[in-house]
């Protein structure tokens, strides 16, 4: 279900009995990895509740065109631009004789027609008005124009007839978005090693040696990299976020550690992102016991840790390395020092200090290659991720 991750689905519920299934729907979406915001129709409330979406979907779902709230920041358009995907589920005769016709005068009418996103409809309804050459002709209208059908399938129907016009299920649904989306991104096909997080550098059993790195800008990239459609391995040191959903993450602490399994992954991938926190030093010697706090000064002795951005890059020159240059002063510069120091593909730099990069969920980040530069507006880390993976994309082919 990589192909569904990170992907920003906005479902349409619509006036059919069939919308009994749509909070389950939105859990397999969920669980593929998607981000699922739900707008309903008048009509669909009459089958299901708001509250019911809003807890599974973990968003307040939309069903005004008129939310004076919203709409003063023209929220309509926000939310059509917003959207990767927009799945009309379940979608009723009527709903796609609206479509079809362009009307807009609901919310979520006038989302579709406001969206460049690609649109898809689960048709429900009776058999006898799925065959009526009324919707059969909207339909073809629809296909026409690109919008995806999935559905309907035979089988039982809420009046107890046998026919065409049964919405399919939530987990068929999931599967045929799933298998659509799973070659159409910028890394299909390809292998990425990604590293997160702080390194531990152990002092003795209780104490070491760390940063302020929370790790949610590898997380970030290893989720663009999966909704790209490729296979990441994600190599992490010690963070409180949850694996995006069809990663295979490697818990790590030390740089050592991560070094490790680092060059474990590395054997036949295509683009390696350095994006954790290593520390350059550890102690040359960890305490074997707890050290004791005593009078006086106390001094440590400091090791170097590998680079180990720099050894990937010089034991892999065909691979795309991507690294981060967090500085307080000097940019650019020391970005583009470090780029080419390093032998990385490309760099993306960022300053840090008290409340800048670390722990925050968003960034602006100059990014740079070898015959180009881009810089990156701030914005939300998984925006940024999304502009990064993109970035490689068009280095890569």
């Amino acid at each position: 279900m990589q192909a569904l991750a990170q992907r920003r689905v906005l479902l349409g519920v619509t006036g059919s009995i069939a919308a009994y299934k749509s909070p389950i729907l939105v859990r397999r979406l969920i669980e593929a990895g998607a981000d699922v915001q739900v707008v309903m129709t008048d009509a669909a409330k009459r089958f299901v509740t708001a509250m019911t979406l809003a807890t599974v979907s973990g968003r307040p779902v939309r069903d005004d065109l008129w939310d004076e709230s919203a709409e003063l920041s023209m929220g309509h358009i926000e939310l059509a631009r917003w959207a990767d995907l927009v799945l009309v589920a379940p979608a009723s005769a009527d709903t796609l004789a609206r479509l079809a016709a362009g009307r807009a005068d609901d919310l979520l009418s006038t989302l579709c027609l406001a969206t460049r996103a690609e649109i898809a409809v689960a048709p429900a309804m009776n058999q006898v008005m799925w065959a009526h050459p009324a919707t059969r002709a909207n339909m073809a209208a629809l296909s026409a124009r690109g919008v995806v059908c999935i559905g309907p399938e035979t089988g039982e129907l809420a009046e107890r007839e046998t026919g065409a016009g049964r919405m399919a299920e939530p987990e068929a649904i999931r599967d045929a978005l799933a298998a659509r989306y799973a070659d159409h991104g910028v890394l299909a096909g390809r292998r990425v090693v990604v590293t997160a997080g702080p390194t531990r550098e152990a002092l003795d059993p209780v104490r070491y040696l760390t940063n302020r790195s929370s790790g949610r800008m590898g997380y970030a990239l290893a989720a663009a990299c999966v909704a790209a459609g490729a296979k990441v391995t994600l190599v992490s040191g010690p963070t409180t976020l949850e694996a995006p959903a069809g990663v295979k993450r490697v818990a790590i602490e030390s740089a050592g550690e991560m070094f490790d399994a680092v060059m474990t992954a590395m054997p036949g991938a295509d683009v390696f992102i350095g994006a954790a926190a290593v520390a350059d030093y550890r102690p040359a010697e960890a305490a074997a016991d707890k050290i004791k706090k005593s009078d006086g000064e106390a001094s440590l002795r400091l090791a170097r840790t590998k680079d180990i951005i720099a050894e990937v890059a010089g034991a892999y020159p065909d691979v795309f390395t991507l690294g981060f240059a967090a500085e307080t002063t000097n940019l650019e510069a020391a970005a583009r020092d470090k780029r080419k120091r390093k032998g990385l593909s490309m760099i993306a730099a960022n300053r840090v200090g008290p409340d800048k990069a670390f722990g925050r969920d968003d960034n602006e980040l100059l990014v740079i290659w070898d015959d180009g530069e881009k810089p990156l507006a701030r914005a939300a880390k998984a925006d940024l991720a999304r502009d990064l993976v993109a970035l490689i994309g068009e280095r890569l082919t």
